[in-house]
């Protein structure tokens, strides 16, 4: 959800609410969505008293301690380079490679991670083969942590050799015993990543299990581990053209093509040629190849589109038809997660409306797919009562709700979900972006507002509370008070956690000093942003100079 001053950039490319936090979050981790609840009305009632509850300031409660992300795996709570430091020290001694878990209380993806993947028993008796480390990223100091493992967005789950070389990057969207199956490749292999991609280019002789891990590979939150971010479509098309002569299996390279495809766009990455089109319409009318690529199909459907597609016409119209049925199968697919069956029709909506452009507050969608959206929300907001994939789902649903233009379902099946949720300023965030996409600016601030004080951990409360400056900024620009505020909150919060200067806090207080610089663009502000200034930098000296930490702090509200 782009709009969402919530989501953040640094999370990856999967459907808003899978990322959430993944791509991007708020640039965006994700977020997704829900339907009509069975007693409308009721729902309603509850959301207002909610809502009624909610209006008066409350005192953001004490941080609880973290929780652990199941309860069948000795995870090793990671906070800090010292733990990190033991448990690789531990694993040497061992002899066990390192799994390497990076996520957030709030984030839809990981708590679906925590619902399915990690609760499962083949992956409890797997993880006994490691040390399993587990960084919450809402830990004091955690965001440091972030930039030594190269690590964005919400979950990132690397696998790495007792001396710290990264065997595999993950895909979070994947479905469980997918993600399993990748894992288990990545142990028989056991080779860092970066030499079984030197070797592949170099046309040398690569194990299955090496070609399924570079397949598998979580290249859009590689960070440049690998290759550049501008080079990664071009080198994985490489791996599928290499794989092909290589005695690889057929659904190896197809995922190696499936994945430089998605990894381009309309001006660079893959030009797709009348060959590799058909092999996509082959997985597209296959039921058994769509299962095997749903991560795919689910999570990138429209880059798919654009880029084998470019033009308005008959091929892509044809091309849209045949994804969206094999989208309607997944979408029905019981075998499949509730989050990854949602995720298909959020493509399904996403795709709908691709002509009609982003901003279309209600674009005109197919009567039979609102129905599906309608249906679908309700069986969700029935079906599930494991409270992690609640949160992971009922986000997802509520963003489908708004795509599909049903703005009052999508905010009382939100209001609904709050006191159910462990993490309800996540919510409160959607509710301010449906309203804002609505042109309701002062509902939007209410809702970005106690988004903000109900949020908890130092990088999630800098994060939100620069989401609400920026809609500060952006709505109501003439609240010099409240704005210089909030940036002075902001300010004193930072200055608490030795990781603020690192990662995705860092982003959040540069996203802050940006608006502000912005806001001041004609100079009308200059005496707020002196007295800022004035607090920044007695916040800076106190600042760790290690890391260029202190430098990051000083280049804050410098005019731009």
């Amino acid at each position: 959800m782009a709009d969402n001053p919530n989501l953040h950039a640094g999370m990856p490319r999967l459907n808003p609410h899978r990322f959430a936090m993944r791509r991007g979050f708020a640039q965006e981790c994700g977020m997704n969505q829900q339907n009509p609840p069975q007693s409308f009305a009721r729902i309603l009632a509850t959301a207002a008293m909610v809502l009624l509850a909610m209006t008066a300031f409350v005192a953001p409660p004490a941080l609880a301690a973290p929780g652990l992300p199941s309860t069948n795996v000795a995870w090793v709570p990671a906070a800090a380079d010292a733990d990190v430091d033991a448990a690789f020290a531990r694993a040497k001694a061992e002899k066990k490679p390192v799994l390497l878990y990076w996520g957030a209380t709030w984030c839809p993806p990981c708590n679906q991670l925590k619902a399915t993947l990690f609760n499962r028993q083949d992956f409890a008796a797997q993880a006994k083969s490691m040390v399993a480390v587990h960084v919450d990223g809402d830990r004091p100091g955690a965001q440091k942590l972030g930039t030594r493992f190269k690590v964005r967005g919400y979950p990132t789950v690397i696998l790495m050799t007792a001396d710290g070389a990264e065997i595999a990057r993950l895909p979070g969207e994947a479905d469980a015993p997918q993600v399993m199956a990748l894992l288990q490749s990545g142990l028989a292999a056991g080779r860092p990543i970066k030499a079984v991609l030197a070797d592949a280019r170099a046309g040398k002789s690569l194990s299955i299990n090496e070609w399924r891990t570079l397949a598998f590979h979580s290249w859009d939150l590689d960070e440049g581990q690998l290759v550049s971010p501008a080079e990664r479509a071009h080198v994985v098309a490489e791996l599928a053209r290499r794989s092909a002569t290589s005695a690889v299996d057929t659904e190896t390279t197809t995922r190696l093509w499936l994945k430089a495809l998605a990894l381009s766009d309309e001006t660079q990455g893959v030009k797709p040629d009348a060959a590799l089109r058909d092999r996509v319409v082959a997985v597209l009318a296959d039921a058994a190849q769509s299962r095997i690529h749903m991560d795919v199909l689910a999570n990138f459907s429209d880059a798919l589109l654009k880029v084998l597609a470019p033009d308005e016409g008959a091929d892509r119209a044809r091309l849209l038809a045949q994804m969206d049925a094999a989208l309607a199968r997944l979408q029905a697919d019981s075998t499949l997660s509730r989050s990854d069956r949602v995720s298909a029709l959020i493509s399904r909506v996403q795709l709908a409306r691709l002509s009609q452009g982003k901003e279309v507050v209600h674009p005109k969608l197919p009567e039979g797919l609102v129905r599906d959206v309608r249906e679908m929300s309700a069986r969700m907001d029935r079906e599930i009562t494991d409270g992690y994939e609640r949160q992971a789902v009922m986000t997802s649903v509520g963003y489908m709700l708004g795509q599909a233009g049903l703005w009052s379902e999508s905010e009382a099946l939100l209001k609904a979900n709050l006191p159910k949720s462990h993490s309800p300023y996540y919510l409160m965030s959607q509710l301010g972006s449906n309203a804002r996409k609505q042109g309701k600016k002062d509902e939007a601030l209410s809702w970005y507002q106690q988004s903000f004080q109900k949020s908890e951990g130092p990088a999630t409360r800098l994060q939100w509370g620069a989401g609400y400056l920026a809609a500060l900024v952006d709505l109501s620009p003439a609240d010099a008070p409240q704005i210089e505020k909030t940036a002075a909150q902001l300010f004193s919060e930072a200055a608490k956690d030795k990781g603020s200067f690192y990662e995705r806090s860092a982003r959040s207080l540069q996203r802050v000093s940006q608006k502000l610089n912005e806001w001041n663009k004609d100079g009308s502000r200059t005496a707020s942003l002196t007295r800022l200034r004035q607090q920044l930098q007695t916040v800076c000296a106190g600042v760790d100079t290690a890391d260029g930490q202190r430098n990051t702090c000083e280049r804050l509200l410098k005019p731009s």
